[in-house]
């Protein structure tokens, strides 16, 4: 299992700026799988898109002298950055055919690669297209699981799908911070369950200020800096407040 030391307080999701912006700076790429024919439902994209960061910072080769981890460090010592790119076809194969993990959800299929340079993506992902991720669900999704961590999305921002699997991975990430090993370890056999829903408006703001792990996004794309995206809801934590 990886470990990280970074407190919450010292968010890189914060828009503040810091002392991380003079850090180099490192992305996490994750490239979902959408074909023409055939694409993953929007809600089961994101969940897996979640569950993909969270199996690359639970990997091995993540940690200690393993082959990804200096590139572990340096990105989670800058500002955080995920971008969201798709493919499909021949591009998918060739993005599969990079070192990284891939993890499959009910329709959805999503590769996470260890961090590269702000600037220096591999040339078969740079090529691939951050637009056109926009995505739906072929039937509302059914009501969460209580007993399982829930990613809670703001109600009242509109995000496309590649950003709002971006802002699910940050807030996976965060609770994932918070955990003990033992809880870590725990979620990681059990396969990372969880599910992410957008919150009822009227409950919004008592999810804001409930002290879980709380985005706030540092306006890059899509959205204004500052705003809150994601609550991430992990019953572990409960206990800790």
């Amino acid at each position: 299992m990886s470990e990280d030391p970074t407190p919450v307080s010292d968010s890189p999701f914060r828009s503040e700026t810091s002392v991380r912006d003079a850090a180099p700076q490192f992305v996490l790429p994750l490239v979902v799988r959408i074909e023409r024919a055939d694409p993953p439902a929007r809600t089961d994209a994101l969940e897996t898109a979640a569950r993909a960061v969270l199996t690359i910072l639970g990997d091995d080769r993540s940690a200690g002298d393993g082959e990804w981890a200096q590139a572990m460090r340096d990105w989670q010592d800058a500002r955080i950055r995920k971008v969201v790119r798709r493919a499909r076809g021949a591009e998918w194969r060739r993005a599969e055919a990079l070192p990284g993990i891939t993890v499959t959800g009910k329709s959805a299929e999503v590769r996470v690669f260890p961090p590269v340079p702000l600037d220096g993506w591999p040339k078969d992902l740079a090529r691939l297209q951050v637009s056109g991720t926009d995505l739906d669900d072929p039937e509302p999704p059914v009501d969460a699981d209580p007993a399982a961590p829930v990613l809670w999305l703001n109600p009242d921002l509109g995000m496309s799908a590649g950003k709002a699997m971006a802002q699910a991975g940050h807030a996976a990430q965060l609770a994932w911070w918070e955990l003990s090993e033992e809880e870590r370890a725990s979620w990681h056999d059990a396969g990372f369950p969880l599910a992410v829903r957008t919150a009822d408006p009227a409950r919004w703001p008592e999810l804001t200020g409930s002290g879980q792990p709380l985005v706030r996004d540092a306006g890059f794309t899509e959205i204004a800096a500052g705003s809150c995206t994601v609550v991430a809801d992990h019953p572990a934590l409960h206990r800790k407040r």
